[in-house]
């Protein structure tokens, strides 16, 4: 297994997990049990924006990272998982760090526009091995 694979996989791992546990937190300190707030500027609104989008991505690039860092992965195919994982990275901080979720920030822009081109770049280079 390429450790590049296994570090990015970690990453969206964590990501996921610490989200997660950013979420339940917040809602212990709120004492909100269930939904998020309408408030584009809440911190539980913005985290947990957060969380439900890296659990709608970060699995299926696990398995598309581990498959391809099995299998002797080249350096463009490194460079993908790379960027895809930092795309990752950047849209989490885009959605939490800046005020407010109704603008759209660099910081999320880029990891949508990083996340799809990537992503479907992976997906092709899988198609490739077949």
């Amino acid at each position: 297994m390429h450790p590049v694979a296994l570090a990015c996989t970690a990453t969206l791992g964590l990501l996921l997990f610490g989200l997660g546990f950013a979420v339940s937190l917040r809602r212990m300190r709120e004492r909100r049990g269930l939904g998020l707030p309408d408030d584009p500027t809440s911190p539980l609104a913005k985290l947990g924006r957060a969380h439900a989008n890296t659990a709608e991505f970060a699995p299926f690039l696990a398995a598309l990272f581990l498959y391809l860092g099995a299998h002797a992965p080249g350096g463009l195919e490194l460079s993908l998982i790379v960027g895809v994982t930092l795309a990752r990275v950047s849209i989490v901080v885009g959605i939490v760090a800046w005020p407010t979720m109704n603008a759209l920030n660099p910081c999320r822009f880029l990891g949508a526009l990083g996340t799809y081109v990537f992503g479907a770049a992976l997906c092709i280079a899988l198609l490739a091995r077949i």
